[in-house]
């Protein structure tokens, strides 16, 4: 996948869920937020969040459609790029 402004969340026009999501990522702690780690697999980014689903989708009210570990791992890291914390 290319880096192409079109491959970003920010720049796609936002529905419900993902301003739910920018804001729940909002409500996370520098320090927590500082752990993240890329290389993690998906359980571990599940792990370290701690607020997914039995079923593998991020716990969030008043969502259009469910946050998949894939979708949310892209937002963690452009908020950690927009925030200017360590990726």
């Amino acid at each position: 996948m290319s880096d192409t402004p079109t491959d970003s969340i920010s720049t796609l026009p936002r529905d419900e869920t993902e301003e739910n999501l920018s804001a729940y990522l909002e409500t996370l702690s520098s320090e927590h937020l500082e752990m993240y780690d890329p290389d993690w697999n998906d359980e571990e980014v599940i792990n370290w969040d701690g607020n997914f689903r039995s079923d593998g989708a991020l716990m969030l009210v008043c969502c259009e459609r469910d946050v998949e570990v894939g979708e949310f791992r892209k937002a963690v890291e452009e908020h950690l790029n927009s925030q200017k914390i360590k990726t």
